[in-house]
């Protein structure tokens, strides 16, 4: 049976690199690369806390900004321009965009599975015509679960009608990979759609 490859979006399909985007947004702060991860660490908190909350849709951005605004000591101006300049940061991958459209004109089922505030997914949405070409597809804030949580694993094999064993999945971010093996996807962590493809290959995942 055809596997059904799903993306993450960040970091796969999508360039995210906060550091050399905080130091582009906010150069008074982040002036070098020990005080750039610092502001990683305090704005993003790994991706949980009040950054975990709008990737799961449960906070909106003026709440997001006056949250961190008042954990870090950050002004609310400089959380917000942040906020505001995520969408910039998220580019597309030529080399990833170029190796999606192989698999689609292959015929492969192609999904997604992304850690995206509702913002951010409309954004990429609007803006990327190649979103288009997944047959479905989950984001964080529109089912109020996030990565690496089981139950969103769980939901989105429902959604792609699939078995685990039928699902491949690549994700930047090992803890998301380490779960969904343990749900019994097949899974590895992406470093470059060359890798990706490699691997793909090797484990037979692309055998018809």
């Amino acid at each position: 049976m055809t596997k059904k490859i799903v993306f993450d979006f960040a970091g796969v399909l999508f360039r995210w690199h906060p550091e050399t985007m905080l130091r582009r947004e906010l150069p008074h702060r982040a002036t070098d690369a020990t005080s750039a991860a610092h502001w990683k660490r305090e704005i993003f908190q790994g991706y949980e806390g009040d950054w975990g909350e709008f990737d799961r849709g449960t906070i909106e951005v003026p709440h997001l900004v006056a949250r961190i605004a008042r954990r870090t000591g950050l002004q609310a101006a400089e959380v917000q321009t942040v906020v505001d300049r995520v969408p910039l940061e998220l580019q597309p991958i030529a080399e990833t965009v170029q190796w999606l459209g192989q698999l689609r004109a292959e015929g492969r089922p192609l999904y997604f599975l992304s850690n995206m505030p509702e913002p951010y997914a409309a954004h990429l949405e609007r803006e990327n015509a190649f979103v288009g070409w997944f047959e479905r597809g989950v984001f964080s804030a529109r089912v109020r679960h996030i990565k690496p949580e089981r139950a969103i694993f769980e939901l989105a094999a429902r959604h792609f009608d699939a078995a685990p064993s039928d699902l491949v999945f690549m994700d930047d971010h090992a803890p998301n990979v380490e779960v969904a093996r343990s749900l019994g996807w097949n899974a590895f962590v992406f470093r470059d759609a060359t890798q990706a493809r490699a691997e793909l290959a090797e484990s037979g995942w692309l055998t018809r």
